[in-house]
């Protein structure tokens, strides 16, 4: 029989440690919240190490136990770095999330070559390198769970972020092939793929040149997204966190391999 105190423990992070890239801001330094708040210890990795800091500030200020981490995750060998000192100085890695990401506007026809290079660095190849450095940590433990971030844009194509939405496929595909190859040593491997979530990412879209918020090109901006979702809303950050969290912890212990998709009903799928 399930308790209460069964169920606390099943999401229960206390003693875990886990990595989280891109938690300088938006989700991923929400997700390094939310992972703190269920008791992990966090590593809050962002190239911009400032952001970092002030992640890590946060949650331990609230009680919780993190550090910051300056590391830019298209570096071979970067992430491997980081992940080598988590080790030494914390036991082990128990929890790795790929998050860190970055958009270019362009057509498929007017992409340029250099900038393609360049998104894929940071989003394909930053996420393969995290998973390759904590999956031979996870391997040797016989356990972990790994979480990379996609894009419902890989459910439901939209023009202008084709380059983009390339990269978070070839993410899906790396979730499903790793989650193959490692499942039997007991690590598990999964993907969400978030709809729209106002973050630094999506404020290009309202952004003056000053670089504050143009409010009313906000509301011009969320407002149909708002309504093409079936929920009528547009996501927050925590519902992106709280979907990690669950991939992190024992709750989910019997899956990996799969494709989380928190959009509002704006992409489904079986």
């Amino acid at each position: 029989m399930e308790t209460t105190e069964s169920v606390r423990n099943a999401f229960d992070l206390t003693g875990r440690v886990a990595l989280v890239t891109g938690a300088g801001s938006g989700i991923g330094r929400t997700t390094a919240e939310v992972l703190a708040g269920a008791g992990a210890i966090v590593v809050c990795a962002d190239v911009n190490g400032a952001g970092a800091e002030e992640t890590a500030r946060g949650i331990i200020d609230a009680g919780g136990d993190a550090e910051a981490a300056q590391v830019d995750v298209s570096g071979r060998g970067a992430i491997a770095g980081v992940v080598e000192r988590i080790v030494e100085t914390r036991g082990a890695l128990h929890i790795m999330c790929n998050i860190a990401g970055i958009m270019i506007d362009s057509s498929i026809i007017d992409l340029d070559p250099d900038e393609f290079d360049r998104i894929l660095s940071v989003n394909l190849k930053g996420a393969l390198y995290g998973c390759q450095a904590a999956g031979k940590v996870m391997v040797e433990q016989g356990t972990g769970s790994i979480i990379n971030m996609a894009s419902a844009a890989v459910l439901a194509p939209s023009p202008g972020i084709g380059p983009y939405a390339i990269c978070k496929a070839g993410v899906a595909q790396l979730t499903q092939s790793m989650a193959v190859e490692v499942g039997r040593r007991g690590v598990r491997v999964n993907t969400i793929a978030p709809g729209f979530v106002p973050t630094n990412m999506t404020a290009r879209y309202y952004t003056k040149a000053d670089g504050s918020i143009d409010e009313e090109a906000k509301a011009a901006v969320l407002a149909p997204m708002a309504k093409f979702a079936p929920l009528r809303r547009v996501g927050l950050t925590s519902d992106i966190g709280y979907c990690v969290l669950y991939l992190a912890s024992d709750a989910s212990s019997y899956v990996t391999g799969q494709l989380l998709s928190p959009n509002g009903g704006v992409a489904m799928h079986y």
